[in-house]
């Protein structure tokens, strides 16, 4: 389905940015990347879609302020936390933003599938400003008991609650994990349970909006990956449903102090979802190559395709936008 533009209710910042506008910035940031797709330079694909994506919200009236950036740990090209973008910087609506240009800059540069612009943004405060650091993770899609899944407890014992709430054994459970040396022992644990697993190169936002998707029959999303990223993830399921668990991760002094240095004193908190992403928040992504959530970019007989998924919480609505742009 292609949707129009439209205004929402003033009565909110959020109403005061166009919806359908956040499509418009991940699209310039997935035909940026996409033009280095299989390239093999990560850097270069990352760099081209932070500069589109920075310009591209640089046009949209807003306050913005960056609270989740992307680049900050492999000295990447980013869009750093703390930067201001939108044209009403005087008077506009102030708006938190979470966003990664490039989510799966190896993926890009592979040319391997799940690929993905991905933004979201909530009204100022809504957003946790997250440490660049690892957070462990754990998802679900909507239509289960609250409280089904819990850092706390194993691997094993999250996945037979799941099994038993849908009413069939673990082993026709499947759970999305990161293919990293990281997760060999969680890897046995779920092999020995006997449930399937379903491992990913890279892009752990695509993994865990794909538990809300039937077509994927991923189950539940279990493993550790970065924290920008769960936020970002976090924002996705406020919008469509589903639960979400997270706990950063520390690894050294230096990490512990990024943490204190954006007001993170509970160091060993369970975050839930409306934690990470509260209030009204919008949710928006864009296909950069293939994946299980949206097609990449395309170029033939003179233009491109785009396929983009934009959702907000406050109505629920997910809206998949097909866009067609003249090369050129």
């Amino acid at each position: 389905m292609t949707a129009t533009t439209q205004l929402l209710d003033p009565s909110s910042a959020l109403d005061r940015v166009l919806v359908l506008e956040m499509v418009r910035v991940t699209e310039a940031a997935a035909i940026a990347a996409s033009t280095l797709v299989g390239h093999g330079d990560e850097k270069a694909a990352d760099a081209a879609a932070v500069e589109a994506m920075r310009e591209a919200l640089n046009l949209l009236p807003m306050d913005g302020t960056v609270v989740i950036g992307e680049g900050e740990r492999d000295e990447a090209p980013m869009l750093f936390i703390g930067e201001k973008v939108g044209s009403a910087q005087d008077g506009g609506p102030k708006i938190d933003i979470a966003l990664d240009p490039l989510e799966g800059t190896t993926i890009c540069a592979k040319a391997g599938p799940n690929s993905l612009a991905v933004l979201a943004i909530a009204e100022a405060g809504g957003l946790l400003n997250a440490p660049d650091v690892y957070m462990d993770k754990l998802a679900v899609g909507p239509g289960y008991p609250d409280g089904i899944i819990d850092l706390d407890k194993s691997p094993s014992e999250n996945v037979r609650a799941v099994a038993a709430a849908k009413g069939v054994p673990a082993s026709e459970i499947i759970a999305c994990v990161l293919d990293r040396p990281r997760h060999e022992a969680l890897i046995a644990e779920l092999r020995q349970l006997g449930c399937g697993i379903m491992l990913i190169p890279d892009g752990d936002v695509a993994g865990v909006i794909a538990t809300t998707n039937p077509d994927t029959t991923v189950d539940i999303y279990i493993g550790s990956g970065g924290a920008p990223e769960g936020v970002l993830a976090a924002a996705a399921l406020r919008c469509v449903g589903g639960q979400f668990k997270g706990r950063l991760l520390f690894r050294n002094d230096d990490e512990r102090g990024r943490a204190a240095k954006w007001g993170v004193t509970d160091l060993d908190r369970q975050y839930d979802l409306t934690d990470l992403a509260k209030g009204d928040c919008i949710f928006a992504a864009t296909g950069v190559t293939d994946g299980s959530l949206l097609a990449g970019v395309k170029r033939k007989a003179g233009k491109m395709t785009t396929e983009s998924v934009v959702m907000r919480a406050s109505s629920g609505t997910v809206r998949w936008v097909k866009g067609e742009h003249r090369l050129g």
